[in-house]
């Protein structure tokens, strides 16, 4: 049986490995932390504005495995909150478990605190990859590669680019730095920018424990997942909107609010806020950050290692290496991570199979955001612009060619149109 081989065990990479599995290969996952879903393990919103449509676009071609689970975890539903609507809230606690437990009954190999650092190539013209090297020495053997690792990291990026290691889930001082696959096989990133010229964005949220808060705040979370609580006038500070990554969130209602969703922990929608101020606002007098540890300096830096790639996930100039989430582009989202990651699966086992790789039609959202973000890639505004199907340029964009849609029977309608109906689940080995 041909292998697969996953590097980075995040949304991106278990989306692949799903689909990949599905199609007939053998898959092993390679996760250098003991966690999967990377950054999903504190994020939880799904379904709000355009990654609606998305999400339903995936179940319509066949993906719908990643879906349900955090629908299925959902705390809250149907939740709106600035410049957002029909949100769900999943508990950051409870899905990593589930993704993990559906990956082995699927047969998914999988290799957690196997941090990949090299590749060994089987061909230089055009590059092939043959192995790839792990930190303790091991290699692991596969037929075709897929990197998901993500665009953060090393802890020097963090600090180069940002306000310094805050510890976050990523743990580089715990289970080490990520490592670009891409570049290791002989191909050089791209790295994203932000308006002030440096290198990288600031992830847009921190986590808070909820019961460090008051009484009213907790209560009014739990109820309605969602918090808006006004920031005294001396403590407002809109320049942070620039550095964040999440340009769907940069509104000035975000500056002049405190807004709070509910994960499970209470999601802080801000890429840091320094705990002394944050401990003048009343309600949060006892306020305690969970993690990012440090989030009151500062938060992970993010998109330093973007591999360039085709449409189909391939990465351009490698023969055998297909990428999906943040290392496939300017992404932001779990949605957006889950829908690269699984045509990179697929597409993987098209190329084992010597078939045509599939480029999905810009008649669905899905496929209009993978060849968007690629085209900006080519112009310096495109570096500084972040894609999601959840606000900003992309969603605007959406909206105006009529891709945005809230009805899953149009939406399975549409893709049917396109002989696209559950493709993700034909199995071709």
């Amino acid at each position: 049986m041909y292998k697969v081989v996953i590097i980075g065990g995040g949304w991106s990479g278990c989306a692949a490995a799903v689909s990949a599995r599905k199609a007939g290969a053998e898959v092993t996952l390679l996760e250098k932390t003991d966690l999967l879903l990377g950054l999903g393990n504190v994020g939880g919103i799904m379904r709000n504005n355009g990654r609606f449509t998305a999400a339903e676009e995936n179940i319509a071609l066949g993906a719908r495995e990643l879906f349900d689970i955090t629908d299925r975890c959902a705390r809250h539903t149907n939740v709106n909150f600035p410049g957002h609507r029909h949100a769900s809230l999943y508990d950051v606690v409870k899905v990593e478990p589930q993704v993990r437990s559906l990956l082995k009954d699927m047969g998914v190999e999988i290799r957690l605190m196997s941090r990949a650092i090299d590749v060994e190539k089987r061909r230089e013209e055009p590059i092939v990859v043959d192995r790839i090297l792990l930190a303790d020495g091991e290699k692991v053997e596969g037929d075709v590669f897929i990197e998901t690792t993500g665009s953060t990291g090393p802890m020097g990026n963090c600090l180069t680019y940002g306000n310094g290691c805050c510890m976050c889930i990523l743990r580089c001082p715990a289970f080490g730095p990520r490592v670009s696959i891409t570049q290791k096989a002989g191909k050089s990133d791209i790295m994203g920018k932000r308006k002030d010229g440096a290198f990288g964005a600031f992830s847009g949220s921190g986590k808070l424990e909820k019961s460090s808060l008051s009484d009213e705040i907790r209560k009014k979370l739990e109820k309605t997942g969602v918090a808006v609580i006004p920031v005294p006038k001396e403590e407002i500070v809109k320049e942070k909107l620039d550095l964040k990554v999440c340009q769907q969130y940069a509104l000035n209602e975000y500056a002049e609010n405190i807004i709070l969703l509910d994960t499970g922990y209470a999601k802080i929608m801000t890429p840091f806020f320094p705990l002394e101020s944050l401990r003048r606002v009343p309600g949060f007098e006892n306020a305690r950050y969970v993690d990012p540890y440090a989030g009151g300096k500062g938060n992970s830096i993010r998109y330093l290692s973007v591999a360039e790639r085709e449409n189909t996930m391939k990465a351009s100039g490698i023969e055998n290496i297909f990428c999906g989430g943040e290392k496939s582009g300017l992404f932001v989202g779990h949605t957006e991570a889950i829908s690269t990651g699984s045509l990179a699966g697929h597409n993987a086992v098209r190329y084992l199979k010597g078939m045509k790789l599939l480029e999905l039609p810009t008649g669905l959202a899905i496929g209009d955001l993978i060849s968007f973000a690629n085209e900006n890639l080519r112009h310096e505004d495109g570096l500084m612009t972040r894609y999601t199907f959840a606000g900003a340029e992309y969603f605007k964009r959406m909206k105006e060619k009529g891709l945005y849609s809230t009805d899953p029977a149009e939406i399975r309608e549409r893709v049917r149109r396109y002989g696209l109906e559950d493709i993700y689940s034909e199995h071709m080995l």
